[in-house]
């Protein structure tokens, strides 16, 4: 495997962002009834998957960027 930094950053958003459309999906599943969730724990789980898909990356590649320079 390459030493390359910016691939395991890569990889790294991509995966946080995976794991957030999993809770979405999950959540969303739930509120529909397909799932045994109920909604007060699956609007909890809406949101967070949300901040994971579209606040996190963004974050991390904010961070990553002063480590650099």
């Amino acid at each position: 495997m390459n030493g390359d930094p910016a691939r395991a950053r890569f990889f790294a958003m991509q995966a946080m962002r995976l794991g957030g459309l999993m809770m979405v999906i999950a959540a969303l599943l739930g509120l529909n009834g397909v799932l045994p969730v109920p909604p007060v724990a699956a609007w909890p789980l809406l949101i967070v998957g949300l901040i994971e898909i579209f606040v996190i990356p963004q974050i991390l590649a904010r961070h990553w960027r002063t480590i650099d320079e």
